[in-house]
């Protein structure tokens, strides 16, 4: 069996990436463009893509291959319908980085409640021996102990991200899919949900339903003392109406681990939300604890050898659902 990883440089060198028993070449490219794919996927029998993305007309012309390897959850880079047509199987990796989401989540959220940017500006600035007493109380301090937290998406992250919250002292709600008809039982309609809560993050799946669900109607639901985190899709949210939602004070910030684009341009809106003292930007980072990686990559490699010993088993999940 021939492998070929299409993006390997999408994880550290240093994390342990060993071919399982049973695969005669191992091929790895540190990144492909859209111009390079076909040519490096030729021969493949098993490929493996982070986020290059594999259409119909690059599968068509690969005879040889049998399994594609998403190292990742979302499989959003790599057309299913066609995999299925021409038998070709798809594998993702789950349940990897449920404790680096998180702690993320929590480690943004505590960011914003302490205002820790603007503490950390301030101590850069000497702003400290400038006070006349013996702390620099310089901007207001908050508590996550009785803040209520309104989770989109009760998946193995959301769920992760309330159990860390719930040890904090924070009251959990989850929101039940927005316009839905019947609302399940220990859900709380999105509405309701968004507009009693002190923090909104988002854990769910991307789709037509949810395609920037945070937006300049969803956005009036926010209290102005309100944060949204987003470790989720990019695509969730509106950004320009998040934008005109922060510059009008219509909640109180905004942290933000992955965009609309990405990597964003220079030009994007997301660097027009860097420069608000009340938002955080993180380079979508909340999944990448080196623990977390590696149990993808071993979880991946574990994959590949049941693919090739005829034990593999088991459909597509996605574990922001």
């Amino acid at each position: 069996m021939k492998v070929h990883f299409l993006d390997r440089g999408s994880f550290p060198s240093h994390l342990n990436l060993t071919p399982p028993r049973g695969i005669t070449s191992w091929l790895e490219f540190e990144q492909t463009t859209t111009d390079q794919c076909l040519s490096h996927c030729q021969n493949a029998d098993i490929i493996l893509t982070n986020k290059v993305i594999l259409t119909r007309n690059i599968l068509q012309n690969l005879p040889a291959l049998k399994l594609i390897c998403v190292t990742a959850t979302g499989v959003n880079n790599v057309d299913l319908v066609a995999c299925k047509e021409l038998g070709i199987k798809v594998v993702n990796a789950v349940d990897y980085g449920t404790a680096s989401v998180a702690e993320h989540v929590l480690m943004l959220m505590l960011n914003l409640a302490r205002n820790l940017p603007t503490y950390l500006n301030a101590t850069a600035k000497k702003s400290w021996s400038e006070s006349d007493f013996f702390c620099d109380l310089v901007a207001p301090i908050q508590l996550l102990r009785g803040k209520t937290l309104c989770i989109v998406g009760n998946g193995t992250l959301g769920s992760g991200v309330a159990k860390l919250s719930e040890a904090f002292g924070m009251k959990i709600l989850y929101a039940e899919r927005r316009n839905a008809t019947q609302i399940r039982e220990g859900y709380t309609t999105f509405d309701t949900a968004v507009s009693h809560a002190d923090f909104v993050t988002l854990h769910c799946p991307l789709d037509d339903s949810t395609h920037q669900l945070i937006n300049k109607q969803s956005l009036t639901l926010f209290k102005p003392t309100a944060f949204l985190i987003n470790c989720g899709r990019g695509p969730l949210v509106h950004e320009a109406d998040l934008l005109t939602a922060l510059q009008t004070f219509q909640l109180a910030g905004a942290a933000l681990d992955v965009t609309d684009k990405e990597p964003p341009l220079k030009s994007d809106i997301i660097w027009e939300l860097a420069k608000l003292t009340n938002v955080i930007i993180t380079p979508h980072i909340a999944w990448a604890a080196n623990e977390a990686m590696q149990a993808l990559l071993d979880q991946i490699t574990a994959k590949i050898s049941d693919f090739i010993t005829g034990t593999l088993d088991g459909d597509l999940t996605d574990n922001c659902t």
